[in-house]
């Protein structure tokens, strides 16, 4: 499940696996906000992704949001089940309810952005 640019990356930012199977499962009708992170081990976009949400890692730590994962070249159905051409992709659910992708890496700035939009949509 690690990747060799940054080993560590789910260690200090910890997110929930989940894999396709499991996923309707996990998106339960709660209204709970989770983000859905699709990347791929050894994945040059994705990892500057990881890279920059290292860098500041409390920007994208939200006290009403959950962070997922999935490496979909261990678990290609994922890629299928959301028509992935590329990684890394974000998904952003309010319960099983899709709300908005944010693919390709925008940046940190673009991203903490849209998903502060969500939330304050919510609230």
């Amino acid at each position: 499940m690690t990747d060799t640019a940054h080993p560590q990356f789910f260690d200090r930012f910890p997110m929930r696996r989940v894999r396709d199977a499991e996923l309707d499962g996990v998106l339960a009708d709660d209204g709970a906000l989770r983000i859905l992170f699709l990347w791929g081990r050894d994945c040059p976009n994705c990892d500057i992704a990881k890279g920059q949400m290292l860098l500041t890692p409390d920007r994208f730590l939200w006290p009403d949001v959950e962070w997922l994962h999935d490496n979909v070249y261990e678990d290609p159905t994922m890629a299928t089940r959301f028509g992935l051409h590329g990684i890394p992709a974000f998904f952003v659910f309010r319960g099983r309810r899709k709300l908005g992708r944010i693919s390709p890496w925008p940046g940190t700035a673009p991203f903490v952005a849209a998903i502060e939009r969500i939330r304050a949509e919510a609230a």
